[in-house]
């Protein structure tokens, strides 16, 4: 088995991986990040590369980095982290009774090897009320979110298919824990695809 780093310090991210059996360590990449409005899937598939490649330099033994990025997609705009309440709010209030996009671009490289893959799961919002929206914003702050929501805050993997009538989530087409920040079964097949283990 070879040694299994991600390159990124997302708790979910991390419990996604442990509840797959994988071993890893973590080292955070410090690669900048800039932002795009516009959806580019080369874009989001060259911050991924250049987060994992960031780590892969930093370290001098054999590893397999494993990086990931996140984004939001409503109507080809990227919907970004908000920076503050007004622009959860206004974010939360656009997602209302529409369908958007959950893509993450997954990276896997060694010193000799690298691969991106993009991974795509379509979310459903019911319509929103003002006062459900800034009730959500005040309790769960979600700052630190693209898209200004987190899907386990609303409704459980094994909940999907009948969702609580309280959750903005009507429904989904692709991989939930895509939506929660990392596609474990095509991060599995990636592994493999390396011989992580």
């Amino acid at each position: 088995m070879r040694k299994i780093i991600l390159a990124s310090k997302s708790p979910r991210r991390k419990e996604i991986l442990e509840n797959n059996g994988i071993k890893f360590e973590i080292v955070k990449s410090n690669y900048k990040e800039e932002k795009n409005d516009i959806f580019n899937p080369t874009f989001i598939k060259k911050v991924s590369y250049c987060k994992a490649q960031d780590v892969a330099q930093s370290i001098d033994f054999d590893a397999v980095v494993l990086s990931a990025d996140t984004i939001v997609v409503l109507d080809s705009v990227c919907l970004n982290k908000p920076r503050n309440y007004n622009e959860a709010l206004f974010c939360l209030k656009k997602l209302s009774d529409k369908w958007h996009s959950v893509i993450t671009a997954v990276t896997v490289t060694d010193h000799e090897y690298s691969k991106t893959e993009l991974v795509e799961t379509k979310v459903k919002f019911r319509k929103l009320s003002e006062d459900e929206i800034k009730n959500y914003i005040e309790k769960f702050q979600p700052f630190d979110k693209a898209g200004s929501y987190g899907i386990q805050d609303f409704v459980l993997e094994k909940d999907i298919e009948n969702p609580p009538s309280t959750s903005f989530i009507e429904k989904i087409e692709g991989p939930y824990d895509n939506v929660v920040g990392l596609p474990a079964e095509k991060v599995l097949e990636m592994l493999k695809g390396v011989n992580a283990f």
